[in-house]
């Protein structure tokens, strides 16, 4: 968060001009495997921030592990990294406004944070302060709720002589944004320390949690092994041939027979809304690529198959996401960002210009492609489903 009596010419990480000479296609390549290695080789986080600084032009970056039952845990770039660490031993981190306001908004991207306070909080924001004696001026900010109740926060910050953000800046760091979000559940529940043994992750992360193979065909979505909590969730997860897994729910299924498939090509992996039945809540099932030290960890096993109960964040979904994740046609995804924001159905249909008897038709549809009955139940799922797409 703050520089110290380091010179502002003298910060560029050894490692950010290697990044910078990539072409842009291969920047975030690099980038995004690197983000799935570091979760569970925490050390490489100053890595990927630094890199991630690199292409947004930002001074620095860190990752912050904000919990109800233990310390903000926070990482950042080596050159900074002592001074975040007496920065949040003290409670001078609880008084920031812009942290709090950024934990209370929690907007689905990266947003400047001076748009979310006034100047007089600025000036008088601890954070602030501290960072613009140091030559540190504008921030960005991306609240990540994570479906267990942690918040992960993603913190870019740019000297005061390069100016604010731009657009553009702003969209390479959302491009990285979903990779940050399914390897901050993982850094996050591991306490941003590396992960010893597959062995020890199974049993520390304290979620349902399987490893999978994932490239060629023989051991393509084969599990390897898994832990006592995901192998009692058989109600979701069903053995197939050849010592494969599918989900029960055959929508959540067709995604995720999708996200197996795509994983072998390098592709992106995705996140799966599983719907509530009676007796269980709804779930998020995600599914991390092992990249590099994590490939090693696990001994040469290709996918982390993580699942977790749905919880209730202030996030808002987007329609594009909804359409794909639900097949939702463009009319109902616009009804169900309205709901998942908090308005009743008379309020959604004003929104968007419908007929209250067209909305609730709209809503029965999301509610049978969804397989919620509820609107409480459908706006959870819609707002868990959004913090990891």
């Amino acid at each position: 968060m703050m520089r110290g009596t380091v010179q502002m010419d003298a910060v560029a990480s050894p490692r950010k001009m290697p990044m910078l000479e990539m072409p842009p296609d291969q920047q975030a390549f690099a980038i995004v495997d690197l983000i799935y290695e570091a979760a569970f080789a925490a050390e490489l986080w100053p890595e990927v921030l630094a890199a991630a600084s690199a292409i947004s032009r930002s001074a620095n970056g860190a990752i912050f592990v904000v919990s109800d039952h233990c310390p903000v845990r926070a990482i950042t770039e080596t050159h900074v990294q002592p001074l975040l660490d007496a920065f949040t031993k003290g409670d001078t981190w609880r008084f920031s406004e812009s942290l709090k306001r950024m934990c209370a908004a929690q907007p689905a991207s990266f947003v400047r944070v001076d748009n979310f306070i006034i100047c007089e909080e600025i000036e008088h924001d601890p954070v602030r302060k501290s960072a613009t004696a140091f030559g540190i001026g504008p921030h960005l900010c991306s609240p990540v709720p994570m479906p267990g109740g942690e918040l992960v926060l993603f913190v870019f910050q740019r000297w005061l002589k390069d100016g604010s953000y731009d657009q553009a800046a702003i969209g390479l760091l959302n491009g990285l944004r979903p990779h940050l979000a399914r390897a901050g559940l993982v850094a996050g529940r591991l306490g941003l320390e590396r992960a010893r043994t597959a062995v020890s992750i199974l049993r520390e992360i304290g979620l349902p949690v399987a490893i999978m193979g994932g490239s060629g065909m023989s051991g393509s979505g084969r599990v390897l092994t898994a832990n006592p909590l995901f192998e009692d969730m058989a109600d979701v997860f069903l053995p197939t041939a050849h010592g494969g897994v599918a989900i029960a729910d055959q929508t959540a299924n067709a995604l995720f027979q999708q996200a197996i498939a795509q994983n072998r090509d390098n592709r992106v992996v995705r996140s799966i809304p599983v719907a509530a039945i009676k007796g269980r809540p709804a779930l998020v099932v995600q599914l991390l690529p092992l990249r590099r030290a994590a490939h090693d960890i696990f001994s040469g096993a290709d996918i982390l198959v993580v699942a977790t109960a749905v919880g209730t964040g202030a996030t808002v979904p987007s329609p594009k996401v909804l359409s794909g994740l639900f097949d939702l046609t463009p009319a109902e995804a616009r009804l169900a960002v309205e709901l998942a924001s908090g308005h009743s159905v008379q309020e959604a249909a004003m929104e968007i210009g419908i007929a209250v008897k067209s909305a609730r038709t709209y809503l029965e549809r999301i509610f049978r492609k969804t397989e919620t009955s509820r609107q409480s139940e459908l706006v959870a799922l819609l707002k868990s489903a959004w913090s990891f797409s």
